[in-house]
């Protein structure tokens, strides 16, 4: 580490700011060297090569590569004041998110927030250097921004307050900012904004956009960390996730099933993970999962289920399972809201059961609008709650997976609280079906298609159909599936038994 820097930031200020509690996820400066550790060590004695963070927040990024910049250049630039205005003059950009992260950017970078100040470690004319920020408003069409969709209800405000048009995925040509092309794009977007749903609660992602407007830019090299959430699921990422596994250009893929190892005191549903895109790369990706201690790597297509599998071990009994049937449950599993009443309907008195989130209450037949072929047949259902947190484990390494599999009998329907996986003419049928789901080795292969802690059908793609003449058991379907002893091993540590009794719990 060049010594400018040591001596400069001991203790480092950015880890502290990374631990902080805050709207905005900032990177600890181990991680960005983690990240910024996938490109080729050549780079950094290149005084040709350009880099961009598109949404630096702390600086943290374009504070460690002017770090490695600084010592890999000593041999071409043995004067230390010319190398410094050689690199922050002509190889590292940023595009802050807010005025705030700018002046907190350019601190970290040049050592003072303006750069044309008697501090900065190297003098610019203008005030902001090379780390770029300009407040953008939203561009509304039909009631949300066409770049970004944000809901104009929520974003369109009094202009003192912070817009959120970040200005990288707010341009038609972002390339322009600085009107030059760049060799590495890396950072750590924002996530999500406010999408005005459930009472303010509900929000969108908005990290995918920071990828692909990156990739539109044509980089060497592109390497971003988001939450992971995009590999199997994620309101409206279908077509971004198509995109990414069927994109050769991913050389290596990192996940972190909990994100608190990566960000300190930070829990993402579903972990975290960061990869690096190679523009001139065409070949497998080479895929490491960090999990309770352990990291697994391996390489291998990211195409090969409609949903990125982090696990190499889960990759094996998948494969397994699906060279044994063709049939899986998410063709089966009904959709959301499967008799039309909603959770918070007001339930009155009428001629059916209906188990709701609070309890059991009636409804009339006339206030079922779907789902009506199955009002007289024996009912299986799950709570669309997936117990906890997706991805987190217990201090043993387990999940729960799943709260309430119930069997519902004729004349009883169900709120859009759970979801019904199946029904059947006979109670035999259901009952079998509850057992199965019941098991540690159907539970496990929902867990891998689970982005977060809510349960869908599309959770089901990997559970295959069997045979419910009789009630299953983990043991049976081992010997079924033809699975070794350590896929076993591998599903009976990472899922907490569930009694077969059922569970009524609904908390």
């Amino acid at each position: 580490m060049s010594s400018l820097f040591e001596s400069t930031y001991n203790p480092d200020v950015l880890s502290c700011i990374a631990n902080l509690s805050n709207d905005e996820v900032f990177t600890p400066p181990e991680l960005a060297n983690r990240m910024l550790d996938l490109l080729p060590q050549e780079i950094w004695s290149d005084p040709n090569a350009t880099f961009l963070d598109p949404g630096t927040k702390s600086g943290v990024f374009l504070r460690e590569i002017a770090i490695r910049l600084i010592d890999g250049l000593e041999d071409q630039f043995p004067d230390l004041q010319e190398r410094l205005d050689h690199i922050y003059r002509n190889q590292i950009f940023g595009m802050a998110i807010t005025e705030l992260t700018s002046l907190l950017s350019r601190r970290s970078l040049y050592c003072s927030k303006y750069p044309n100040s008697k501090y900065s470690v190297v003098h610019f004319d203008e005030p902001q250097g090379r780390v770029e920020y300009r407040q953008l408003e939203h561009t509304w069409e039909y009631g949300r921004c066409k770049y970004c969709g944000v809901p104009k209800a929520v974003y369109d405000r009094d202009e003192s307050l912070e817009s959120y048009a970040y200005e990288f995925i707010h341009l038609d040509r972002p390339g322009e900012v600085f009107n030059m092309k760049f060799d590495v794009i890396i950072g750590n977007p924002p996530y999500q904004m406010n999408d005005g749903g459930g009472n303010g609660s509900s929000a969108m992602p908005i990290y995918h956009h920071f990828i692909e407007q990156a990739k539109k830019l044509n980089p060497r090299y592109l390497c971003m960390i988001v939450p992971a959430k995009w590999q199997s699921g994620g309101k409206g990422l279908d077509a971004f996730r198509d995109s990414m596994l069927h994109d050769r250009r991913i050389k290596e893929m990192v996940t972190y099933s909990d994100s608190r190892d990566c960000f300190q005191g930070v829990d993402i549903a579903g972990g975290v993970s960061y990869f690096l895109w190679a523009r001139d790369y065409d070949g497998p990706c080479h895929a490491t999962l960090h999990e309770n201690g352990e990291t697994l790597s391996s390489d291998r297509s990211l195409d090969e289920f409609p949903v990125f599998i982090a696990s190499d071990r889960a990759v094996q009994i998948i494969r397994s399972v699906q060279g044994k049937t063709k049939t899986f449950y998410d063709g089966i599993v009904r959709s959301r809201k499967p008799f039309g009443i909603g959770a918070g309907s007001d339930y009155k008195k009428g001629d059916l059961a209906l188990r709701y989130r609070g309890g059991m209450a009636t409804v009339n037949s006339t206030d079922v609008t779907a789902g009506r072929e199955m009002i007289d047949k024996w009912k299986v259902i799950i709570s669309k709650a997936a117990a906890e947190h997706a991805g987190q484990s217990d201090k043993n390494g387990q999940r729960k997976m799943l709260t309430v599999i119930e069997v519902l009998p004729p004349k009883t329907v169900c709120s859009e609280t759970y979801l019904v996986v199946d029904a059947f003419d006979t109670r035999e049928e259901a009952e079998n079906l509850a057992t199965y789901i019941r098991t540690k080795f159907v539970r496990y292969l929902i867990w891998q298609a689970t982005p977060t802690q809510n349960i869908s059908k599309g959770c089901f793609a990997f559970v295959p159909a069997i045979d419910l003449s009789k009630p299953p058991t983990d043991e049976m379907l081992y010997e079924h599936f033809a699975l070794d002893a350590d896929a076993i091993q591998e599903i009976e540590t990472k899922i907490k038994p569930m009694p077969q009794a059922g569970d009524a719990d609904d908390k």
